[in-house]
């Protein structure tokens, strides 16, 4: 087993790089999957029909990558805490059950897609035009579901164990393995947006065996048998700790969902139509995703330095951590900021503009690129209140990182409720910046709270230090 106390000890700048890095990196390559797709079946004939289809699936793929950050960021704070604390004896347990749970609620899901079958498809936004390609889509893509979640899961605890760079080596296989495949399958084989997903299971599968060679490896547990029996003691910590992560996740389906019918329902009632403006939303939903990925990466990149460090009562590196994570958090989503207001017809068309059957490319146009200027206008405040809700789940702190976690997509539904009435179908994209802003502004003084609450931890346990320093030896030889 590797000794871990140079999470205690390196400068914290340097771990959080470390760290940070890869796991930025392997969630971008991670949610390439689908952006892919959708770049490769937008420029196809399917046009902005295919992209429409993909976006129909996109919130059942969001609900089993809840599932799978659920189980597996759960078990990296663990892990990470219980690392600090010097307790290693049950993290094999807390692994294996990780796993084990993940894969389950995967079939549940998958069983639940397969059942309900075109009438969940409509649910989440689809119409008699992409009603087939949404269906041809998602068979394919749901049979993958549990092995691509248990991936996911492992992913999240291998960067805690200590190796973000194995972690990310296994996304980016997979996704280039996705990256060559999707035009060989779409294109060559001319098996259309069935292709598209063909090369995602591909890529899923391949990621998921190299996260399960590492279990041969892995620095500070080894998995057997006895890991799989469940241990509902463990679990139910497990669980606590990462229900941030699964609400967020949870939270994103119902806005994407919420707002794929609003979009729908208003847009019928314009001169864009329905399937326009979900189409557009479908390719803001992916930049929005990109850039969430990263502040997301770096907040959990730090999990297990905040983990590690908190448990070890090293508050004051953890103080220099949250500062760090939103530092670098603000400057680099006010750096992409800047980009979609310049240019929003680059990303636009990166997706394809055209093609299609019936598609009217200017009145695509029209939609998306105010529309992208507005609903990402304030995704720094956005990614920033994100990162506070994972900073306090990597303390510990349930009961604090569960609610900020659904706060701000939870004032998205109720925005994009109410302000469209009076402002249309671009008032569902005004409705994210005007959550955005009422998010922070709850935020900030919870923050503050937490942070000074680390503050009068460093100070009693420096006080402590002090006390034991001066209290003479009863013995002194």
């Amino acid at each position: 087993m590797e000794n871990s106390e140079y999470l205690g000890k390196e400068k914290v700048g340097k771990l959080l790089l470390k760290f940070a890095l890869p796991c930025i990196l392997s969630l971008i390559i991670s949610c390439l999957y689908n952006i892919v797709d959708q770049i490769f079946v937008g420029n196809s004939k399917l046009g902005y029909l295919g992209n429409a289809a993909t976006g129909v699936i996109f919130p059942i793929t969001v609900v089993g990558w809840g599932l799978s950050l659920f189980f597996g960021d759960g078990a990296a704070a663990w892990m990470s805490v219980s690392l600090g604390k010097g307790e290693r004896d049950k993290i094999h347990r807390g692994i294996g059950n990780a796993m084990l749970f993940t894969f389950l609620t995967g079939c549940a899901v998958i069983l639940t897609a397969y059942l309900w079958g075109d009438g969940l498809l409509m649910l989440l936004g689809g119409t008699e035009a992409n009603l087939t390609l949404s269906r041809d889509y998602g068979r394919i893509i749901f049979a993958m579901m549990p092995i691509a979640l248990v991936q996911n899961c492992l992913a999240a605890v291998i960067r805690a164990d200590g190796a973000p760079r194995y972690a990310m080596l296994s996304m980016t296989v997979g996704a280039v393995l996705n990256i060559i495949g999707d035009p060989i399958a779409i294109y060559a084989l001319d098996l259309g947006i069935q292709g598209a997903a063909y090369a995602t299971i591909l890529g899923q599968f391949v990621s998921f065996v190299i996260c399960v060679c590492y279990l041969f490896r892995s620095k500070n547990f080894r998995v057997g048998l006895k890991s799989f029996v469940p241990d509902l003691g463990i679990l139910r910590k497990i669980m606590a700790l990462g229900l941030s992560s699964f609400l967020t996740q949870l939270c994103i389906v119902a806005t994407t969902i919420t707002n794929n019918l609003l979009f729908v329902k208003y847009g019928m009632a314009s001169k864009f139509g329905a399937d326009i403006p979900l189409a557009a939303f479908v390719v803001i939903m992916k930049l929005f995703q990109i850039v969430l990925n990263v502040a997301i990466g770096i907040a959990a990149g730090a999990q297990p330095i905040v983990g590690y460090n908190f448990g070890a009562k090293k508050f004051d590196r953890v103080k220099k951590l949250f500062r760090l994570i939103l530092l670098w958090t603000g400057g680099i989503c006010l750096a992409c900021t800047l980009f979609f207001e310049a240019i929003p017809q680059v990303f636009i068309k990166m997706f394809g503009a055209g093609g299609g059957e019936g598609l009217d490319s200017a009145l695509y146009m029209e939609f998306a690129i105010p529309c992208i200027r507005i609903y990402l206008m304030l995704i720094v405040f956005t990614c920033l209140q994100k990162v506070c809700a994972i900073f306090t789940q990597s303390m510990g702190e349930a009961k604090i990182s569960a609610p900020l976690s659904f706060l701000r997509d939870i004032l998205v539904i109720v925005c994009a409720l109410t302000v469209p009435i009076g402002l249309g179908v671009m008032g569902v994209a005004w409705a994210a910046p005007i959550a955005d802003t009422l998010a922070l502004l709850i935020t900030a003084p919870v923050m503050v709270y937490v942070y000074r609450k680390l503050g009068r931890l460093e100070t009693a346990e420096r006080e402590k230090a002090e006390i034991c320093e001066d209290t003479p030896a009863i013995f002194p030889y």
